[in-house]
């Protein structure tokens, strides 16, 4: 029966092992999720690249650091900084998309992360970035009808390509071969579908009130507005849409 006290001491060795590695990555991910409903992106970066190096080539791990990262570029007014944050977005996204291609979350995560860079580009990039956000959005519906998010990207294009004046249409459309059709009354339709599928999204109502507002709708876009403000922010973009909604309000 010697062997009983060396086995003992072999299991409280590996025992020790295992506290020694850390928390596995289902508590990271955990930990992750609960400072993104802090709006603490830092934080929850930290601990989904923790959870990366701990399980790499996850599909799912790689889109909310790609989502992290995005989220990051409302924590600084840097534009460099901005930038750098976009590129990382964008690479984590393309790790996602290259890993599970048919998955409609990692295909909008390209589009949205598209647009994004597209917000701090050259006019040459933003048009070709705004290409590739409607193809990713029309891809992510295509694969999931019922994607509130897709909705929601696509009818954003629409109505934000659909209120392009025509001197400026006319200059892209001279100097960059122009955009793809688009139209304020599909972008409403969208974002009227985003709203159904997800009503407690501040985000879906805030676009919808632009979206509204760009048809001539503007007692509608007025409630769409207010819905907007009312709804306790769930995610980080939320905040910034629901700023946006203020200060258009206010210049109204």
């Amino acid at each position: 029966m010697r062997f009983l006290p060396q086995l003992a001491v072999l299991i409280f060795f590996f025992l020790g092992l295992r506290a020694a590695a850390g928390p596995g990555v289902g508590t990271l991910l955990a930990e992750a999720q609960a400072a993104e409903t802090r709006f603490d992106s830092k934080s929850a970066l930290v601990l989904l690249l923790q959870a990366d190096a701990a399980q790499p080539n996850d599909p799912g791990i790689l889109q909310k650091i790609a989502r992290q990262y995005s989220d990051s570029t409302l924590d600084t007014t840097d534009l460099a900084e901005q930038k750098k944050l976009c590129a990382l977005a964008l690479t984590y996204a393309q790790r996602a998309h290259a890993l599970a291609p048919k998955n409609a979350v990692n295909v909008l995560s390209l589009g949205i992360c598209y647009a994004k860079i597209g917000f701090y580009a050259d006019n040459k990039t933003k048009i070709a970035n705004s290409r590739l956000v409607k193809d990713y959005a029309v891809e992510a519906l295509a694969l999931d009808p019922d994607y509130s998010y897709a909705h929601h990207v696509l009818g954003q294009w629409h109505h934000e390509v659909a209120s392009i004046g025509p001197t400026t249409r006319f200059f892209v459309r001279l100097i960059y071969g122009g955009l793809p059709a688009a139209s304020t009354a599909e972008g409403v339709q969208h974002l009227r579908r985003a709203v159904a599928l997800d009503p407690q999204n501040p985000s879906h109502h805030a676009e919808l009130g632009f979206a509204l507002r760009s048809d001539g709708q503007t007692e509608a876009a007025q409630q769409a507005f207010t819905r907007a403000l009312e709804l306790p922010p769930r995610e980080k973009h939320d905040l910034e849409s629901q700023a946006r909604v203020r200060a258009a309000l206010k210049r109204s």
